[in-house]
C-alpha cells in the first residue's frame, strides 16, 4: 500500500460512489490523503491495521444501527479500538434498543454495502433519514480516518475539516455520545 496525496488522477475502475467522494471533497477544499487497496478489501483487522499503518490515523468503526421497529436509523462513529456495547449506547440515547440495521435499508439510505459503510455516506441520504451518532473521542484526534464509500481504499483528513466543512456542507449535527465499551 503507498500513500498518495488527493483524488486519484485516473478514476477509471472506480465506482460512482467512491468518485462522487471525491469530487464532494475537492468541492468543498478539504485536503486528504488516500491508499487504495484493491486486493485488500478493509473486512478484517489485520487489514485496517495495514491501512492505519500507511495513513498514520486510527480508522474508527461506523456502524449502522436502527431501533427495534426499523423506523429511526442511525450511523454510530467510535474508535476502532474500543469495544461497542449496545445497551451503553442505548442507555445514552434513550432508546430502548439497539441493533444492526439490514443491507437493504443501508444501500436505500446510504447507497452503501456492508463494509463500506463511511460517514461520507451521509451525502447520499437525501432525507436526512439516519442521525449521524459520534464518540466524543473520535473528535479528539487531529486526523480522521473512513472509507470514500468503498472498502478499497482509505482516506485521511484533519478532524476539523470533518466538523467545520463536511457536516456542515452535509446539513448534518452530530448527536455525541460517551462510549466506553462498558456492560
Amino acid at each position: 500500500m503507498e500513500l498518495y496525496h488527493g483524488s486519484p488522477e485516473n478514476m477509471s475502475g472506480r465506482n460512482e460512489r467512491e468518485i462522487r467522494v471525491y469530487r464532494f471533497l475537492d468541492e468543498l477544499g478539504v485536503d486528504f490523503d488516500r491508499t487504495d487497496h484493491p486486493d485488500e478489501p478493509a473486512t478484517t483487522m489485520e487489514v485496517c491495521e495495514k491501512v492505519d499503518a500507511v495513513l498514520n490515523v486510527r480508522i474508527c468503526k461506523n456502524l449502522f444501527l436502527c431501533n427495534r421497529q426499523k423506523t429511526k436509523f442511525y450511523l454510530l462513529i467510535m474508535p476502532g479500538d474500543k469495544p461497542f456495547k449496545t445497551k451503553e449506547l442505548s442507555g445514552q440515547m434513550g432508546i430502548s434498543r439497539l441493533s444492526f440495521a439490514d443491507e437493504k435499508a443501508m444501500g436505500e439510505l446510504l447507497d452503501l454495502r456492508p463494509g463500506s459503510v463511511s460517514v461520507l455516506g451521509l451525502m447520499n441520504d437525501k432525507e436526512h433519514a439516519v442521525q449521524l451518532v459520534i464518540d466524543r473521542d473520535v473528535l479528539k484526534e487531529e486526523y480522521f480516518g473512513c472509507h470514500p464509500c468503498e472498502n478499497t481504499s482509505s482516506i485521511r483528513f484533519k478532524t476539523a475539516d470533518l466538523t467545520e466543512k463536511i457536516l456542515p456542507a452535509l446539513r448534518r449535527t452530530p448527536v455525541l455520545v460517551d462510549l466506553v465499551g462498558a456492560e
